[in-house]
């Protein structure tokens, strides 16, 4: 009998989801049920996600640096990175900037619907923009000086420090290749062994991915807000999703075919699973796992490369997040009847790409990143509420791209130095 493939039973587990929660809304006491006793199997299906991110960065990027045996190695690689990182993200939030101009969605809220979601999502909103005020009031390098963490165990207590997890793996893995390798060697040994153990953890975990994606599915449409509110939001939601899809489904395939001459189909395909499950969590740290398993064994990725180039992009490379920073600012405008200049647009450009960079890979960061975004183009911040209804949604959508932009950043670089081999069949 034909085993069936993971993206498969995972698409499956999103539309049961998606067709209990609407069955179990017509009954009394329906949403409560699916509170009780649905969503808990998303939380723990997400908390054993986010339960091996740090041991797997910790294991794989050791593991993935010590093995390269030459510093030049890595360098090459960082730069390389950092700079198809800067260029997706900008190209993301250039695209978002165009796609809010030509549709104009802020235009068409009126004053009454307005008022309506600023009072019901103001408490909210009043939260996202307490938090960012901590991260307005740092300096300007602020940023580069919480990357290197003062207790690496405290660090590697919270997924939101992941750049700090980074730092020390990195920091370890080039130790390792400066001493010398009969000294080494046990070390080695060790992370080696206990990045096969990871794996052997996320082949378990996605065992219940089905299961947990169909509680996840079903928690997010039972808990859902009233649905006028959605239609007023409709036009922004659309111009966001259009935005993503451009990015999703042209113009990283593009930059596949023109950099690798692989198919862009069959790419997408591959990493599918991926892009199935940062759709049902919004979490790049949580989908890290099975994005290098999908870049590894179905793309071809050497693990010298996705071990490096893969837990960075899963923390800095947020090209959804920057789109939908972009497209919120100006569509906040819009909706309170403002006028931004050529040169406030540009300025939305520099600033959301450096608060993508800053988002952390959970659910809903890139809210409190936003906050910067607007202060700094003199929108104001209390609209963030407008936009809190559909924020969920879209963030499934927006970590879609993300994870997409980290695989194909990882399959360019890659290809560059000669680490990417045949394309595996997808399975």
């Amino acid at each position: 009998m034909r085993k069936i493939p993971l993206y498969i039973k995972i698409i499956a587990g999103m539309i049961l989801g998606v067709a209990f929660a609407l069955l179990a809304i017509r009954f009394e006491g329906g949403v409560q049920f699916t509170k009780d006793w649905i969503k808990p199997f998303g939380t723990i299906f997400i908390n054993m996600l986010k339960l091996i991110a740090v041991p797997l960065i910790l294991a794989s990027l050791i593991k993935g640096v010590s093995d390269l045996k030459d510093i030049s190695k890595l360098s090459r690689m960082g730069l390389r990175a950092v700079v198809l990182y800067l260029f997706t993200t900008v190209f993301a939030v250039c695209l978002g900037l165009t796609a809010v101009n030509v549709f104009n969605p802020g235009k068409s809220i009126s004053p009454e619907t307005r008022t309506q979601m600023m009072s019901a999502y103001g408490v909210d909103a009043g939260k996202k923009q307490q938090e960012a005020e901590l991260q307005k009031g740092a300096g300007p390098l602020k940023f580069v000086e919480d990357i290197v963490p003062d207790n690496i165990i405290k660090a590697a207590s919270s997924n939101s420090t992941m750049l700090q997890v980074i730092f020390f793996a990195l920091f370890v893995g080039v130790a390792l290749i400066l001493i010398p390798a009969d000294k080494a060697r046990p070390m080695k040994d060790f992370f080696d062994s206990f990045n096969d153990v990871i794996l052997k953890m996320i082949d378990l975990i996605m065992k219940g991915a089905p299961l947990g994606v169909f509680a996840l599915m079903a928690t997010l449409v039972a808990e859902s807000p009233g649905w006028e509110i959605f239609k007023a939001l409709g036009k922004y939601a659309v111009t966001v999703i259009t935005g993503l899809v451009i990015l999703i489904f042209i113009f990283y395939p593009s930059l596949i075919y023109l950099f690798t001459r692989r198919n862009p189909v069959q790419f997408i395909k591959q990493v599918s699973p991926a892009q199935l499950l940062a759709f049902s969590t919004s979490s790049s740290a949580a989908t890290l796992p099975v994005t290098m398993e999908c870049v590894e064994k179905r793309v071809g990725v050497d693990n010298e490369v996705s071990s490096f180039v893969l837990p960075i992009g899963a923390t800095v490379n947020m090209d959804g997040t920057s789109l939908y920073q972009a497209v919120a600012a100006v569509f906040i405008a819009q909706a309170f009847g403002l006028e931004l200049s050529l040169t406030t647009q540009l300025g939305i450009i520099v600033t959301a790409t450096l608060a993508s960079i800053g988002s952390a890979a959970v659910p809903s960061a890139g809210m409190v990143m936003l906050v910067i975004v607007l202060a700094q183009a003199g929108i104001p911040e209390a609209g963030l509420a407008l936009i809190f209804a559909v924020d969920r949604p879209l963030d499934m959508v927006r970590t879609v791209a993300n994870v997409t932009s980290d695989c194909t950043c990882a399959t360019i670089i890659a290809k560059s130095i000669g680490k990417l081999e045949e394309p595996a069949k997808a399975v």
